[in-house]
């Protein structure tokens, strides 16, 4: 079984991480990864829930040496940690500040870690090494498990950089404002540096100014792995934006108006990624020149009676794709939303992701979701969809009116309300929990 390196950059004394400014070198982070795999409790799972981004690649780097398989839960609430601990057993949390309240061992990363002096060696790790077990976000339901091993997070990074050209970034700063618990902050942060020689800002980043801020301190060339919420946000708030190389967007659908703002704003290419927790990232396109997505290389899709399949050298297994996609071929394709967001009214069919983005489309509207309220089906007996939009300058009958413009009027939502924000998670999504409460408190008003 062929073997992998953890990291790919050339010199021992090349810049691995920055925090706050200050250079971690490659050298300092393997003795650190060593150290702490030594001191790591003598279990199966972990649960890494560090928040610092270099702390949480010294954790992942520090399992795999150990044998350890990391969980990434889309959360850590006592519910979900426990549900953790009831399903996969031998199970402790790695955390670098006080640990939520929950029910299952932890163990705090230790602020004095002692690092072997000399030269440290690149490690490497055998492709079949079970590495982590991601999770679906629950924006469809209870979070699902989907293992990866070591060579297919490898794999698909190689695959993503050669996509992307990232050689031509070589040394460059990935910044961030995704979580890496999140299988796209993981190939897209973590394995995208750790494969191609990148340097990895520690903080997580969130408000525009930071965001701004971060990106200014940072050497070129500059890398941006973001979000379209997060993208919509920092464009509505920001000044002037200082210059980036690239910039990455994924979790939903982009609108090619906010991608040309986003590139002329940045003055740089922006392309999204299209992948899911189930199989990773699977393909690329860039949002102002194509509605079409192209396959990374090494992955092909098939149509079947039960939907599209995944396959390839940078997925573990064959895997049926919970979205609806029309294949030009075999490694192009568009995509139209998820299956579970089809919804059937009058004989007429659309996707809530294809109603969402005429919500978002609409001037003044800073964010907007259809929900379809629980009890409902969406194959045919649906009757009736709502909708909530954050849009501050505008009432509802002005975004209903734009809406009979854009959409067919039997998926109008009944009725429209206005809010001043949405329960997102970190990614921008809206977990189904999340929708179902909102809508059930809006009914009963």
């Amino acid at each position: 079984m062929p073997e992998y390196p953890l990291l790919q950059h050339g010199r021992p004394n090349a810049t691995f991480a920055r925090r706050a400014g200050a250079a971690i070198t490659v050298e300092h982070f393997l003795h650190e990864a060593a150290a702490l795999g030594r001191a790591l409790p003598r279990h199966r799972h972990i649960v890494n829930l560090c928040r610092d981004r270099y702390r949480f690649a010294v954790g992942l780097a520090a399992a795999l040496q150990r044998e350890q398989i990391t969980l990434l839960p889309p959360s850590a609430t006592p519910l979900l940690l426990a549900q953790l601990a009831a399903d996969h057993g031998d199970l402790y949390c790695l955390t670098d500040e006080p640990p939520p309240d929950m029910s299952v061992p932890s163990f705090a990363y230790p602020d004095d870690l002692e690092s072997s002096a000399g030269t440290a060696d690149i490690p490497s790790i055998a492709a079949d090494r079970p590495a982590v077990i991601l999770f679906t976000s629950g924006s469809t339901g209870r979070p699902q498990p989907h293992p990866r091993s070591w060579g297919a997070l490898v794999r698909s990074a190689r695959a993503a950089g050669s996509r992307l050209a990232i050689t031509e970034f070589g040394g460059g700063t990935l910044l961030g404002t995704v979580p890496h618990q999140h299988s796209y902050g993981l190939e897209s942060l973590l394995m995208l540096a750790l494969q191609h020689g990148l340097t990895l800002h520690a903080e997580r980043l969130f408000y525009p100014a930071d965001i701004c801020a971060a990106l200014a301190l940072a050497p070129r060339p500059r890398l941006l792995v973001t979000t379209p919420i997060h993208l919509r946000v920092l464009l509505a708030e920001a000044g002037e934006l200082p210059k980036v190389d690239l910039v990455l967007s994924a979790t939903a659908p982009l609108s090619p108006q906010l991608a040309r703002e986003a590139e002329a704003r940045f003055a740089a290419p922006l392309y999204e990624i299209y992948g899911c927790s189930e199989a990773g990232q699977l393909a690329t396109r860039r949002t102002v020149a194509s509605e079409e997505w192209c396959c990374l290389d090494g992955i092909v899709l098939r149509a079947n009676g039960a939907g599209t399949i995944a396959a390839g050298a940078p997925i573990d297994v064959a895997t049926r794709l919970n979205d609806l996609i029309e294949l030009r071929d075999r490694e192009r394709f568009l995509l139209h939303g998820r299956t579970a967001d089809l919804v059937n009214i009058a004989g007429k069919r659309t996707s809530i992701a294809h109603l969402n983005y005429h919500l978002n489309a609409i001037a003044g509207v800073h964010d907007g979701v259809f929900v379809m309220p629980e009890g409902q089906d969406g194959n045919g007996g649906v009757i009736r969809l709502i909708a909530f939009a954050v849009a501050p300058a505008l009432d509802a009958d002005a975004i209903m009116a734009a809406l009979r413009q854009r959409v067919d009027p039997a998926f109008l939502p009944r009725p429209l309300y206005l809010v001043d924000a949405l329960p997102r998670d970190a990614l921008g999504k809206l977990p189904r929990e999340a929708a179902n409460r909102l809508a059930a408190q809006a009914e009963r008003l």
